[in-house]
C-alpha cells in the first residue's frame, strides 16, 4: 500500500497537479477529482513529470497521459503498469 505521509510535493507542483486536474475534469466527466490529484501525486513522486508542459499541452497528448496514468497506475505500488510511459515525462540525468 502507498503510504501518502512519504509522499512530498512542493507547492508549485501541488498549484500545477491541482490546475491539470481540473483541466481533466473537461475530458473525464465521471472521475472523482480527488483521486485523480492522488494519481497524479504518486506517478510524479516515483516517475516525475513535467507537469506545467502537461498542463500547456495540447488535447490528445494531454488526454493521452491522463488516460494512461489512470488506467496503467498500480496503486498498491504506486508505479506504471503494462509499459505505459507517459509522454510528458521528466527526463533523468543518468
Amino acid at each position: 500500500m502507498i503510504d501518502f505521509s512519504k509522499i512530498k510535493i512542493s507547492r508549485e507542483d501541488d498549484l500545477l497537479i491541482s490546475k491539470i486536474v481540473k483541466r481533466a475534469d473537461r475530458y473525464r466527466k465521471g472521475l472523482k477529482r480527488i483521486t485523480l490529484y492522488m494519481d497524479l501525486s504518486v506517478v510524479h513522486w516515483f516517475t516525475p513529470l513535467r507537469l506545467a508542459d502537461l498542463l500547456a499541452a495540447d488535447e490528445a497528448n494531454f488526454v493521452h497521459d491522463i488516460s494512461g496514468i489512470t488506467r496503467h497506475l498500480d496503486r498498491e505500488t504506486g508505479k506504471l503498469m503494462n509499459h505505459f510511459s507517459p509522454r510528458y515525462t521528466a527526463k533523468v540525468n543518468a
